[in-house]
């Protein structure tokens, strides 16, 4: 079985962000949400994956290079403009062959491990993963008959026919690719997989079902990304490594490695901290995590994600907030009493004196 992950689009919900750099590479816990995904797929067993890459694609080939740091080996694909999911396969035609395979949307974050999904396939047709969700009119759902088989799949619904709507896993024989070949672009233009699953289901063809367990999380927008990263947290261990000094506090679940300076301030976990950063006279909160060579100086940040190289200065109280990289953050001659941001790469911004 091969693996094929999609990381293209243009990730127009989290910019500025994704204005320099793919989402899927924007991290969770300090890793690029595309990692995940790869290191669960060699967890199943599969090790040949290709990779859709899109107008960012040089920075996902620069972070997975060949694979070989997962015990995988990546293809690289390009898909010029963002024309559907099914297009994706299409484009793969060539790599995926007359395999099986499995389908991973590279912005999705999942709990559930996809061997639990791949080890309960039936290979004689394709299968979809499920998930109850309170609003289904924003994604593709399934309609199902008095026996509960999937009957359709219908994208976005006005009425919905069920709640249970597609995450973004699958798994296809490759009767998949005359699916595609046989169906036309949506109203917006793009070759939707959801058509694609429908003609399957129209032929005849057995579409199978599972029901996720655990949480999922699509991470393109900024308060479901910083959601995935206090979920993700929530499972790191202490490890504590640096050089801390005696007036520091340190406080639950914590990850500091080697190469972190720490003084006088106040971690409170779950934390995760990068190589290279300094933190001096702050308060780092619970759901923070923190990325490699940054500097946090008499500062309060809590449920955050800072990537590298950045640098806060004398900001009193950051919550919920994401900022990119190489971003600078240093008082102004206002004051507000708290401040909330989504801050792009290389941006200098002044905030209110605290």
């Amino acid at each position: 079985m091969k693996g094929l992950i999609l990381a293209g689009g243009h990730g127009t919900r989290l910019r500025p962000i994704t204005h320099t750099r793919a989402k899927q590479l924007v991290p969770i816990a300090n890793k690029p949400i595309i990692h995940y995904a790869i290191e669960s797929m060699v967890r199943a067993g599969i090790k040949e994956i290709g990779v859709i890459i899109g107008k960012n694609g040089a920075d996902v080939i620069e972070s997975l290079r060949n694979g070989e740091q997962f015990g995988a080996e990546i293809t690289y694909m390009k898909q010029s403009i963002p024309r559907g999911l099914a297009d994706c396969v299409s484009i793969a035609r060539d790599f995926l062959g007359e395999e099986n395979f499995i389908m991973y949307l590279g912005d999705n974050m999942i709990e559930m491990e996809l061997s639990t999904f791949t080890e309960t396939w039936i290979s004689e047709g394709a299968k979809i993963l499920l998930c109850q969700v309170d609003n289904p009119k924003s994604f593709g759902v399934a309609q199902f008959d008095d026996s509960g088989k999937i009957v359709r799949l219908v994208e976005k619904p006005e009425y919905p026919p069920s709640d249970m709507a597609l995450v973004g896993v699958y798994m296809f024989t490759p009767d998949i690719h005359e699916a595609v070949a046989s169906i036309k672009p949506s109203a917006r233009g793009e070759l939707e997989i959801t058509d694609a699953i429908q003609w399957l289901l129209d032929s005849g063809k057995p579409v199978f079902h599972e029901t996720l367990s655990g949480w999922w999380i699509d991470t393109g927008k900024k308060d479901s990304l910083l959601e995935c990263n206090r979920l993700v947290l929530d499972t790191i261990e202490r490890h504590i490594d640096g050089d801390i000094d005696l007036m520091t506090v340190l406080e639950g679940r914590i990850s500091i490695p080697d190469g972190v300076t720490i003084v006088n301030s106040r971690i409170s976990g779950p934390v995760i901290i990068g190589s290279g950063t300094e933190i001096r006279d702050s308060y780092i909160g619970p759901y923070t995590a923190i990325g490699s060579n940054c500097e946090i100086i008499n500062s309060e940040i809590e449920n955050s994600v800072v990537m590298d190289g950045s640098e806060v200065r004398e900001i009193r109280r950051m919550t919920d907030s994401l900022i990119g990289m190489n971003a600078r953050l240093m008082p102004s001659p206002t004051k507000p009493k708290s401040t909330r941001m989504m801050i792009g790469d290389d941006c200098v911004v002044e905030v209110a004196d605290q």
